[in-house]
């Protein structure tokens, strides 16, 4: 296997989604594909995905899998319009997913007939289980703590983190959401990612270059290790929550949540109509609401 791999940045989510390949078989994999969306208009464009719609057909490769880091919260994701396009690709997803779809089924006061049992995606993947993509081997590793259902896959010396472990100087992601916990995520990158190998090249889901010029994506193992600005290898669980979950305070809702969850649990199917709830702080009397 001669592995390659070719990123493609979205700016307006920050997102990296990833096309791995074998150079020699034009076997390929696609990784959090991003359907552009405007919340104002409530319109998808194609923009990101023609992107790597060009980069597969121009190298000819043969598209196997569309895989899912976890269901996003601030993307929409391009999996089933990837899928049309190339219909004898599987879209794929850790089984976890479905403890993310039982939460939010709730949440989006969603159709009965919406079954949280992980069927909307092709194949539901097993902690450490090892499937094929033509002649690429890839590994599925658990790794929640952002959401519960969150996995990295390796292939190769490469590990596509998602949302859980960032370029160093950013850190981890956050883990404030609905069945997020900071506990799990620190295990997760310590006990699994940090096992690896130290060359074992690290591709993160995200960059958020606010105090930088470019954008970073990769890094190894060993890097993070020493220098992640949230967990490093000798960082304590104790420091960890407190540095965790300090940061989530800091940070608002990401822009498009209510839009993205909603499609993202459901592999990427569009519904004709988006719920946005309406959060209330507290209760609020006649008297209050006037004012």
């Amino acid at each position: 296997m001669n592995l390659k791999i070719q990123e493609f940045f979205d700016p307006a989510t920050f997102t990296l989604t990833y096309i791995a390949y074998d150079e020699n078989s034009k076997d390929a994999v696609v990784i959090d594909p991003v359907l552009d969306y405007d919340p104002a208009s409530s319109k998808v464009s194609f923009e990101s995905l023609e992107k790597v719609n060009h980069f597969i057909d121009k190298e000819n490769l043969h598209l196997h899998f569309i895989l899912e880091t976890h269901a996003h919260a601030d993307h929409l994701s391009g999996a089933q319009t990837l899928k049309n396009k190339y219909p004898k690709s599987q879209t794929a997803i850790g089984a976890r997913i479905t403890e993310v779809q039982k939460v939010f089924k709730n949440i989006f006061q969603m159709s009965e007939n919406f079954l949280a049992d992980g069927n909307q995606f092709d194949k539901l993947l097993s902690d450490e289980e090892i499937f094929s993509a033509g002649t690429l081997k890839i590994k599925t590793i658990y790794t929640p703590g952002h959401t519960p259902a969150c996995v990295s896959f390796l292939i190769g010396d490469a590990l596509f983190t998602g949302d859980a472990l960032f370029m160093p100087d950013l850190g981890t992601g956050r883990c404030d959401f609905p069945a997020g916990s900071a506990t799990e995520l620190y295990h997760s990158i310590k006990d699994r990612i940090y096992s690896l190998p130290e060359t074992t090249s690290i591709y993160a889901g995200h960059d958020y270059p606010n105090h930088r010029d470019d954008i970073h994506f990769k890094s190894t193992v060993g890097e993070e290790k020493n220098n992640n600005a949230q967990l490093r290898n000798d960082t304590s669980l104790n420091d960890f929550l407190k540095i965790r979950k300090d940061r989530d305070k800091t940070l608002k809702a990401p822009r498009l949540l209510f839009q993205s969850v909603q499609v993202n649990i459901n592999a990427g199917h569009l519904p004709p109509f988006l719920k946005i709830p309406i959060l209330v702080p507290g209760p609020v009397s006649v008297n209050d609401a006037s004012k």
